[in-house]
């Protein structure tokens, strides 16, 4: 396990300035150490706000992005094109805006796709999926995404990993349905804990008062099953990305002074 590092920005445009200038520095130095980089997109106001970033950044033409994959951490599970479906919402903020390798965005199934309205299919179709993509450089079922992106919610749930429900609990599989989210809409495809942990990097994005609490949780040492972000750790890198509303509720000595 990887101790987390924090980064706390002045406010939530400035996290996602930063979060989108990181992320390119990241992809370029991939693509010219290995050919190729893999990234994994989160949803949610903060995770499309990097993104949207991402776009008006000058140095996006610096990424080949036909030689980027990119993957989900979870999904909504709705009809495809549906405008709560991760998926478009990137497309939206970024995807349509940029030459893409169509066969390289690793979008999540939708409910009029090839499983229908069965979830855990699925679920399993993904997992297939991410399986064929790994290497044996990889040493598992699922590629070493590069960097691997997560929103932190208020209740400290990452992807679909919700506290004390089933996915958050699974240490086998890569890839769950989920049933019964509390929030809408309860049916979703997430990866799991031991997929997320397979990144070289992870970067949990938290931004705003309502998310102060979650952080302060995930934190101070909380188990993973309680506040699934506790959980959320890459191979060599952790990065906790906020503004000073998110960390309100930590203990100034987690960051340095410089960050804020």
């Amino acid at each position: 396990m990887t101790p987390p590092q924090l980064v706390v920005h002045r406010d939530k445009e400035l996290m996602a300035q930063a979060a989108a200038a990181r992320l390119i520095t990241k992809i370029v130095d991939a693509q010219a150490a290995r050919g190729h980089a893999s990234v994994v997109l989160t949803g949610g106001r903060n995770g499309n706000g990097l993104l949207a970033a991402l776009a008006a950044a000058p140095a996006r033409d610096a990424v080949d992005w036909a030689r980027l994959d990119l993957w989900w951490g979870d999904e909504r599970f709705l009809p495809e094109g549906d405008p709560e479906r991760n998926v478009t919402q990137a497309r939206e903020a970024l995807l349509d805006a940029v030459p893409l390798d169509p066969a390289r965005v690793h979008a999540m199934p939708a409910t009029d796709g090839p499983y229908g309205k069965g979830v855990d299919e699925a679920a399993a179709g993904y997992a297939a999926e991410l399986a064929a993509a790994a290497g044996p450089e990889d040493h598992g079922r699922v590629p070493a995404f590069d960097v691997l992106m997560l929103g932190v919610g208020p209740d400290t749930h990452v992807a679909s990993l919700f506290p004390e429900l089933p996915a958050v609990r699974e240490t086998e599989r890569t890839v769950v349905g989920v049933h019964g989210a509390p929030k809408p809409p309860p049916v979703r495809v997430s990866l799991t804990l031991p997929a997320i942990r397979a990144a070289r990097e992870v970067w949990l994005l938290a931004a705003g008062e309502d998310k102060a609490e979650a952080a302060a949780i995930a934190l101070s040492g909380a188990g993973e099953i309680q506040a699934p972000a506790a959980g959320a750790y890459g191979r060599s890198r952790t990065l906790w990305l906020l503004d000073t509303a998110a960390a309100s509720q930590l203990r100034r000595a987690l960051y340095p002074p410089a960050s804020a």
